[in-house]
């Protein structure tokens, strides 16, 4: 079998060829080191090496070398990565470079924690909407952004071409919103409610869930 072709970026990387998918191990991965990566970058650190990447992410060094070298040449031997190419490079290889619309729906404590947080903008996405349908927070700033009324939806992701909607509402009013995401033509969900949402096959949601993470922590701490 002809295994599929790889396209090498200007930089000399190698690129997942259109319509090719990378594996969920491989994209999880290399998620962790993008992470650490935006973070080291904004404590000043200009480059990072294999071990240092491993002591942060628990992934073994020579997993982490496998799986870059997997797309090219990015490091060095003595020196290790260069930190602000290796992050442009790995947003190019899991397609999110350039930068991404996000909408925000709930404006109470947790949402307005979200809006106020940089943890979307360090990867490249930008909340440009935030929604509520509590009349007593409709209007009100939260940031740089005005909470606007959900009848709005269709026109805002239109407008502002968003192309993700992020849910911190009660879990009651979750499949509502993600109904009229889904009706707008929104097809990725980022979920921080319980609630179980059922949408079209071509829909992606992920849910975050503190209580999921923890019980996955254990289940290799306790092993």
């Amino acid at each position: 079998m002809t295994p599929p072709p790889k396209y090498r970026s200007d930089t000399g990387s190698v690129l997942v060829p259109e319509g090719e998918r990378l594996s969920l191990g491989v994209a999880a991965r290399l998620s962790r080191y993008l992470q650490v990566l935006t973070q080291a970058r904004k404590m000043g650190r200009e480059t990072i090496s294999s071990q240092e990447l491993s002591e942060y992410t628990h992934i073994n060094p020579t997993q982490i070398r496998r799986d870059l070298s997997g797309f090219g040449k990015f490091g060095k031997r003595g020196v290790g990565y260069r930190i602000e190419f290796l992050v442009d490079e790995i947003r190019k290889i899991l397609r999110t470079a350039g930068h991404h619309n996000i909408a925000l729906f709930g404006a109470g404590k947790l949402g307005q924690a979200i809006a106020g947080s940089d943890i979307f903008a360090d990867h490249g996405f930008q909340i440009v909407s935030l929604f509520d349908v509590d009349p007593s927070r409709i209007g009100k700033k939260v940031g740089p952004l005005t909470v606007r009324d959900f009848s709005e939806l269709g026109k805002a992701v239109e407008a502002q071409a968003i192309v993700v909607g992020v849910l911190a509402v009660p879990s009651g009013a979750a499949q509502a919103v993600a109904d009229g995401l889904v009706e707008a033509g929104v097809t990725v969900i980022f979920n921080y409610t319980e609630q179980l949402l059922q949408v079209p096959p071509e829909v992606t949601v992920h849910t975050s869930s503190p209580a999921v993470d923890l019980l996955y922590a254990l289940y290799f701490y306790l092993s």
